[in-house]
């Protein structure tokens, strides 16, 4: 990890390019029973471990990809999509050799066809070597390495034994079994890979949670890994290591032909939460938060940072208790993110409101909201307040895009509450300084920054709330 907290990553495997042929068809060709297509737009993305590399710049690692592409025109659109993505590919350019290239004919919004072309040879010995040395450049320093194995040519054994060892190794294989003496961290098969490792022709019938569930201690044995997690699609992932019952993750179902790349975004968000810290669970829900991100849109896309941790946020829900918050955030913090807090009654959201909170979230990772509970509030504004009880409160708030976490506090000042969670930045709305805050020693003296953000004059819940009843 660098010293900017940044981790470092390695993906080595086979990499392709994904094209999407976008079109209409209103009619059937004359030579046969079949649509004509009018071809609107053409989308090329990097795909395979290209994919997985991107994804990983979009989260914020620094990714160096490692792999092999042809001398052809293909080849050349897929180094400049990943120049696009800000990802340093290390590419071995191979005479005469096609670079994979996946096309997908979408007409009306369905998937209509898709037609491959690709070399399944490995990698000759002069493009190998070129390989194997890119390799043994990149892997000192690196915190974390994925293999991407799809049976391209590029996983050949000697890579494999340049591999063993790998402290952080994560391999993306349809065919683990060979990757059994690199002893990695982890492997991540999907469900027709695993019925395939077991040999077991009674992996098609029944329930495939109970199949893979009753099996980990085979997988485990037969992967040579130290985690197993296999995705099952729609029905989420069970994840697997010795000495513990399997755990699973939950997806939300999408359609099929948006689950392109899914499973290389998936790889992505779990290594690098592994290589963070995680525990494996945490990053197979990570994985599985990222996933579901991408699955909602077309095409081959990749799942930001900002994106993950929204996404992680509504998966374990906004709305926290004090104890449990304080938890969720030393996580957060484990992973070098600021934490930003603000309190308040919060009884009638107006533009006020929305203006400062909206600032503050902009100042830093993760924005927690404080609000004062239904008896809080009356001790403070006095009878017939609040209007809105704290339950419906904090449900507004937690709709906001950018709120992170909301709880709630019964004591008059946010002290308890700013001892146990201790943000690095503590922010008000108002026309006050920071001086004047009664929080601010106790912030300062906790290491904290206090800061009074936006404040659009005419706006006061008060008011408003006056303004109501003088209504007829």
């Amino acid at each position: 990890m660098r010293t900017d907290g940044t981790i470092s990553a390695v993906v080595v495997g086979d990499v392709m390019l994904d094209s999407w042929l976008h079109g209409s068809a209103k009619r059937l060709a004359q030579e046969a029973p079949v649509p004509v297509m009018s071809l609107e737009a053409t989308e090329d993305a990097p795909g395979g471990a290209a994919n997985a590399a991107a994804n990983l710049v979009a989260l914020g690692a620094r990714v160096r990809l490692v792999a092999a592409v042809g001398d052809d025109e293909c080849g050349d659109k897929l180094v400049a999509a990943l120049r696009l993505l800000g990802v340093d590919g290390d590419l071995v350019t191979v005479p005469g050799r096609r670079t994979a290239h996946k096309r997908r004919l979408v007409t009306s919004g369905q998937l209509t066809a898709r037609y491959d072309e690709e070399d399944l040879a490995a990698l000759p010995g002069t493009a190998e070597r070129q390989l194997l040395d890119r390799l043994a450049d990149a892997l000192p320093g690196a915190d974390v390495v994925i293999a991407c194995d799809y049976g391209g040519g590029v996983c050949t054994p000697a890579v494999r034994r340049a591999l063993a060892g790998t402290p952080l190794l994560v391999v993306d294989a349809h065919g683990p079994a060979p990757w059994r003496e690199c002893a990695p961290a982890a492997v991540l098969p999907n469900y027709t890979e695993v019925v395939r490792l077991l040999g077991d022709d009674d992996g098609d019938v029944g329930d495939r949670l109970t199949y893979v569930a009753a099996r980990s201690s085979r997988l485990l044995e037969l992967t040579g890994a130290g985690i197993v997690v296999t995705t099952l699609d729609g029905d989420g992932t069970v994840l697997h290591r010795h000495g513990r019952p399997p755990y699973r993750t939950y997806a939300q179902p999408a359609p099929q032909h948006m689950a392109t790349g899914a499973g290389d975004t998936f790889a992505a968000a779990f290594a690098l939460w592994l290589a963070g810290g995680a525990t494996p669970e945490e990053a197979a829900e990570a994985g599985q938060a990222a996933a579901s991100v991408v699955v909602r849109r077309p095409g081959t896309a990749v799942c930001t940072r900002y994106e993950l941790l929204r996404a992680l946020r509504r998966h374990q829900g906004t709305v926290q208790t004090p104890e449990r918050l304080a938890q969720l955030l030393d996580e957060h913090r484990r992973r070098g993110e600021r934490v930003v807090f603000t309190n308040g009654c919060f009884d009638v959201l107006h533009r006020g409101h929305v203006t400062y909170l909206e600032e503050a979230g902009r100042l830093g990772d993760v924005l927690v909201v404080a609000v004062n509970s239904d008896a809080g509030v009356a001790r403070l504004k006095g009878p017939g307040r609040p209007v809105i009880p704290c339950e419906d409160r904090m449900s507004v708030l937690a709709a906001l895009n950018y709120v992170d976490y909301v709880t709630e506090f019964d004591e008059d000042t946010p002290e308890r509450l700013l001892r146990m969670i201790r943000p690095e930045l503590y922010v008000k709305g108002g026309d006050y300084a920071p001086e004047m805050l009664a929080e601010t020693p106790l912030v300062r003296a906790l290491g904290g920054e206090v800061r009074v953000l936006s404040y659009v004059p005419d706006r006061s819940t008060t008011a408003i709330i006056g303004r109501m009843r003088l209504l007829p």
